[in-house]
């Protein structure tokens, strides 16, 4: 492989002006490569397109789209993950369209956040492939949405113009990125061509690959902020090689994913907690043989609150593959400032912080012993590159000092501008002001994620509208879930969710936990995994649980990005949709 260094390219304001860079100075260089995996522990098969062929189909595409849409107007991408949704996503922008990052119809429990995307988009066309054509016209027709399909690999390269991009203004809209639904319903985040390319600068800086070769590797969704900016948005303004697989694959056989870290020196990849703990689980020792991970740049954790044990478990389990312990890079984003905010830098020792539970509870974060058993532990997500952050009073907008947990804000160039069609929210989360005009001037983003400073780190705590108050207390849900999945081993890990409904004087605490997949619910004591899970929650955080739900695998709903959604997991519980006698 060729490791050279690419020189780097000139400031250019959008994505296609990059690719056309590239294609130009290193034509025959590979850009982006899709690893399919058409059967069952098949071996994965690779497609490549270099940059030169990347143009050319991003030109032709472009040229097709014009035909459809008006500059300005929205593009849904509905494509399966692979080097026809890249194509996809430049060259709406390449139009002077606006791109809508989304996915096929099937997708299993997104088929209402899909449809309610497309209704709040309303995008004048719809790309996808051959192979799905089918399902998505039938979809659409069936949504009332536009039925103006484009099927991008049917798009001649006859198609493509000579023409070089046209340079864009810095401040229009590349692209809606919908937020992954979490917590409320989907919004479209108005990312700019500007905000992407500066995030896509912020990301290399931070992670080590503005300077030195390396080769992006991912199985995350193409639609999600962090898979499209590391896999598509920081290679293109770099130069780098994107290495990408189907998540399906992944969570099929994790090993496939780890042989394509092995098998590109100074690998930069990411997963959130969930993969790490999968990969230490379910990867046999067989599958391990072969690897060889000693070449490994950077693992990016980006998900909820970095959880030490996460990266611990995963290094102690392919320590011996040549894994080094410095390569785990907590690190905290959302789709509101494109995707990246702060990180750990690879090279650097895993920092980790024990915190007093009873003082976070009050809104300080007070060291604790690191073997106290009510300690909490939580990473640092290292610093931000280029852009500020504070950290405020949610209620007072006072700016916090080090060690108080409040509201994060966050200002910089790569901040969106705003929420689709919505100007009030827009100016309440992205307009913010601190009480005290020498904190500095308006314009922050509120995240509605709560954290601290601690010796020149940001942590992260949880999120504002997922916070548990009883009796005056903060209980973060994350910290309960982590103790009832380790109150008893058929609670299945990371696939359960903490939350608090109302009821008599304040709120009771609820949690909805699915079994593990190999614990047979007809030989499974469930009264006493439920009083193992209420001792345990009772002890560690001094909450009576009103009720412990029991639920098959694949019950919990997830988000876009694969994070069990408490408030989804919340509505349903209120409105019985679990089965009952499952609950104690």
């Amino acid at each position: 492989m060729d490791t050279r260094r690419p020189p780097l390219a000139p400031a250019y304001r959008s994505l296609p002006e990059y690719v056309r860079h590239w294609a130009e100075h290193a034509p025959d260089r590979r850009a982006f490569t899709f690893v399919d995996h058409p059967a069952p522990h098949a071996r994965g098969v690779h497609r490549t397109l270099t940059w030169r062929r990347l143009d050319l189909r991003v030109r032709a595409l472009a040229a097709r789209l014009a035909e459809e849409a008006e500059p300005g107007s929205r593009v849904a991408l509905l494509c399966p993950q692979g080097t026809e949704y890249v194509t996809a996503f430049l060259a709406a922008q390449a139009a002077g369209l606006v791109a809508v990052p989304l996915y096929p119809p099937g997708l299993p429990g997104h088929g209402d956040r899909l449809s309610a995307v497309l209704a709040d988009a309303r995008p004048r066309a719809v790309v996808t492939t051959s192979r799905t054509t089918g399902d998505v016209r039938e979809f659409c027709e069936g949504e009332g949405a536009p039925v103006r399909i484009v099927v991008a690999d049917q798009v001649p390269d006859a198609a493509a113009g000579d023409g070089r991009p046209v340079p864009p203004d810095g401040s229009a809209v590349a692209y809606l990125q919908y937020t992954s639904g979490s917590t409320r319903t989907p919004a479209g985040v108005e990312i700019t061509h500007a905000n992407v390319v500066a995030n896509a600068r912020q990301a290399l800086t931070a992670y080590g690959a503005d300077d030195r070769p390396v080769t992006c590797v991912g199985w995350l969704p193409l639609y999600h902020d962090m898979g499209l900016v590391l896999s598509v948005a920081a290679p293109v303004v770099r130069g780098l090689l994107s290495v990408l697989m189907d998540p399906v694959a992944f969570l099929h056989e994790p090993v496939r994913w780890l042989r394509l870290l092995a098998a590109h020196p100074r690998a930069v990849s990411a997963a959130p907690n969930f993969a790490y703990d999968y990969c230490a689980s379910a990867v046999t020792d067989a599958q391990k043989a072969d690897l060889r991970l000693d070449g490994v740049a950077a693992l990016i954790n980006g998900s909820e609150p970095v959880r030490p044990g996460t990266a611990d478990r995963f290094h102690a389990a392919f320590a011996d593959r040549g894994l080094a312990p410095d390569t785990h890079c907590p690190s905290y984003g959302l789709a509101e400032a494109t995707v990246f905010v702060s990180a750990a830098r690879p090279g650097e020792p895993l920092r980790r912080f024990a915190l007093d539970r009873d003082a976070l509870t009050a809104g300080k974060a007070l060291p604790a012993r690191p073997d106290d058993p009510l300690a909490v532990l939580v990473a640092g997500c290292g610093t931000p590159a280029g852009q500020r952050v504070r950290i405020a009073d949610p209620v007072s907008r006072v700016r916090l000092s080090e060690g108080e947990v409040g509201e994060i804000w966050v200002a910089g160039p790569n901040v969106g501008r705003g929420y689709w069609n919505r100007e009030e929210q827009t100016g309440r989360v992205f307009g913010a002001s601190f009480a005290d005009a020498a904190d500095g001037p308006g314009g922050w983003l509120r995240t509605g994620d709560l954290g601290t400073v601690l010796d020149g780190q940001l942590v992260v705590t949880g999120r504002l509208k997922d916070l548990i108050v009883v009796d005056g207390r903060n209980h973060y849900p994350q910290d309960v879930e982590a103790t009832a999945q380790d109150a008893h081993p058929a609670v299945r890990r990371d696939r359960l969710a903490a939350f608090a409904v109302p009821g008599g004087p304040g709120e009771r605490v609820v949690v909805v936990a699915e079994h593990a997949r190999n614990a047979d619910p007809a030989q499974t004591d469930l009264p006493a995994l439920v009083r193992a899970v209420r001792a345990a929650v009772s002890a560690r955080h001094g909450l009576r649980l009103a009720d412990v739900v029991v639920v098959p695998p694949g019950t919990v709903p997830r988000t876009s990005s694969g994070k069990v959604s408490r408030a989804l997991t919340r509505e349903r519980y209120l409105a019985g949709a679990f089965a009952p006698g499952a609950a104690g």
